[in-house]
C-alpha cells in the first residue's frame, strides 16, 4: 500500500486563506482526526468524485475540507476548507 500524500494548488490555498482564514496545511490535519466524518459531495461530483470531511484541525477548529482522492497514486487533493457551520459542528459532536 502506498503512503498517502496531500497535494493542493498554491493559488487556491492563498485564496482560501484570504476568504476563510484557513490554510490547506491546517486542513490536512483534519485527515488525522480519528473521529472525522466523511461525506460524498454529490452536488459537486460531476467531473470527479468529491468528498467533504468534517473534523477537528490541529488548531482545534471544526472544519469542512473539500477534497478528492486519486487512488492510483494515493494522493488526496485538497480543494477548499472552511469553518464548520453551527449545524455541522453539532453533527460532529454527536
Amino acid at each position: 500500500m502506498n503512503k498517502i500524500t496531500f497535494h493542493w494548488d498554491e493559488q487556491k490555498n492563498k485564496i482560501n486563506q484570504q476568504k476563510h482564514g484557513i490554510t490547506f496545511a491546517e486542513a490536512e490535519s483534519v485527515f488525522f482526526d480519528d473521529y472525522a466524518i466523511q461525506f460524498w459531495d454529490e452536488d459537486h461530483s460531476q467531473e470527479e468524485e468529491r468528498f467533504l470531511l468534517l473534523g477537528i484541525s490541529s488548531k482545534m477548529r471544526i472544519l469542512i475540507v473539500v477534497h478528492c482522492f486519486r487512488e492510483e497514486d494515493s494522493i488526496i487533493i485538497i480543494i477548499s476548507a472552511r469553518k464548520a457551520t453551527k449545524n455541522e459542528s453539532q453533527e460532529y459532536r454527536r
